[in-house]
């Protein structure tokens, strides 16, 4: 097969978040904190909150659902299910073997990955390479997590930060460009800065473990702050200049919604107009894989982006790992 013109392109886009808003001033009731030190440090206003009864693979298949809806394809067209997310339903299997099966793909092979909240931008180029390489025509990549289960409500440095939430795309090859580029990084000296120190093979579950809330989030903010603003700094810079396109060419930059103060000082070193950032941060907190497409799909929802559009994207989460992407809608 002649793959030299086989380019993969975003046809499907769609997006899920659970009802319960849980916002800063339900937080001032359970930790000491307030709406405004939250919102001076984070740019966050509320989050989403999953009910008891629900799991990531729930919050994956309502996203899914909506981007095969838009692509206009049977499912059964799609070739491989690539999920990222760092809170799957269980160990195993995986959980985009069970959005499989709830969707009911019969000819596709199913599979997580865990770029914390870099891995939509990691199944994305995933698929752009499989699509590319001739071995699939069509690609359901989501990112969705469950974050509010792990976390430890005494702690506002880490709390206060996170949502749930899922957004998916459908990519399927095209003779047009449409995954310009993608860029994938990882430093695991950091791993110690962001990380559940339990639930895996190095400190199985325990009476301790639970005791001590180490199935939780831990988080050193202002550490992972000073790397991420220059590392993403540096990878957009870099894609920009191996692409030959200057900033001013960029319709719109959709950056991972971590922090809003890492976003705008991002955005301040590449020197990008303000107006062409998009930022729903304030609505959802940090979702983690699944902030990228939730963004993507607000925006194009929303007529904000548009067919023809070149947009770049960011990512910077736990591992370290970080990547972006130059997208042609």
């Amino acid at each position: 097969m002649n793959t030299e013109n086989i380019f993969s392109k975003i046809i499907g886009i769609g997006s899920f978040a659970p009802e319960e808003k849980l916002t800063n001033e339900d937080l001032e009731k359970i930790v000491n904190t307030s709406d405004e030190w939250i919102q001076k440090r984070t740019g966050i206003k509320e989050r989403r909150r999953v009910s008891k009864d629900m799991a990531t693979s729930d919050l994956a298949v309502e996203a899914a659902k909506s981007a095969i809806n838009m692509a206009n394809i049977n499912v059964n067209e799609i070739d491989t299910v690539i999920l990222g997310t760092a809170f799957p339903d269980y160990m195993f299997p995986s959980t985009a073997c069970l959005v499989q099966k709830k969707l009911d793909i019969k000819n596709a092979f199913a599979y997580d990955l865990n770029a914390g909240c870099t891995g939509f931008i990691y199944g994305l180029m995933q698929a752009d390479s499989f699509i590319k390489s001739g071995k699939i025509k069509t690609a359901l990549v989501i990112g969705a997590e469950v974050i509010t289960k792990f976390l430890n409500w005494q702690d506002r440095t880490s709390c206060v930060l996170f949502g749930d939430g899922a957004g998916a795309v459908i990519l399927q090859a095209n003779n047009k460009p449409g995954i310009i580029d993608i860029r994938l990084k990882s430093d695991g000296s950091f791993a110690d800065l962001l990380y559940m120190p339990a639930g895996g093979s190095k400190l199985p579950a325990s009476f301790d473990t639970v005791t001590n809330n180490l199935h939780t989030v831990h988080l050193k903010g202002k550490e992972v702050f000073k790397i991420a603003v220059n590392s993403l700094y540096d990878l957009a810079s870099e894609l920009l200049e191996k692409n030959n396109i200057k900033s001013s060419e960029i319709d719109f930059f959709i950056p991972h919604q971590a922090n809003k103060r890492i976003i705008n000082a991002v955005v301040e070193k590449l020197g990008l107009n303000n107006n062409k950032v998009f930022i729903n941060i304030h609505k959802y907190g940090n979702t983690s894989a699944a902030s990228i497409p939730i963004a993507i799909d607000e925006a194009y929802k929303n007529n904000i982006l548009k067919q023809g559009h070149k947009i770049l994207i960011t990512a910077f989460g736990a591992g370290f790992t970080w990547g972006g992407a130059i997208i042609e809608l």
